[in-house]
């Protein structure tokens, strides 16, 4: 799991895919930070994708980092404890100017049943699963 949280944070910007009914959608994120032993990310409730993950809650990561790319699996679980979304926003000072521990709206989701790939055109894929 760490090994995925290191990597996910080497992309800078990573896109995130959820369904809408028959329709897939993908954006882009970027945190990534563990906590309590667990991979969490981080939304704002007011958002499409909020809803999205409310509604069908597996979810595909993809990004790129350093000539590889990653693809994860997973199942996002709200984790609606103050505690674990303070722990988000002092790990990424930069999004107090859009988001409180306390304000509503700040969302985190950790990943169960995940699944990562690792790739790249010069290496076997390498597979974590947590």
């Amino acid at each position: 799991m760490q090994e995925v949280c290191e990597f996910l944070k080497q992309c800078g910007t990573y896109y995130l895919a959820t369904t809408e009914g028959d329709q897939p959608r993908v954006r882009p994120f970027g945190t990534a930070e563990i906590f309590e032993g667990k991979l969490y990310i981080q939304t704002g409730k007011v958002k499409n994708v909020y809803r999205q993950m409310k509604e069908n809650p597996k979810i595909e990561i993809s990004g790129m980092a350093g000539g590889k790319w990653i693809r994860l699996a997973a199942t996002a679980v709200e984790d609606d404890r103050a505690q674990a979304r303070q722990h988000m926003l002092d790990a990424y000072p930069s999004l107090k100017k859009m988001y409180s521990a306390d304000d509503g709206n700040t969302v985190v989701f950790y990943l169960e049943n995940a699944t990562a790939t690792i790739c790249s055109f010069t290496e076997e894929p390498k597979v974590i699963q947590f």
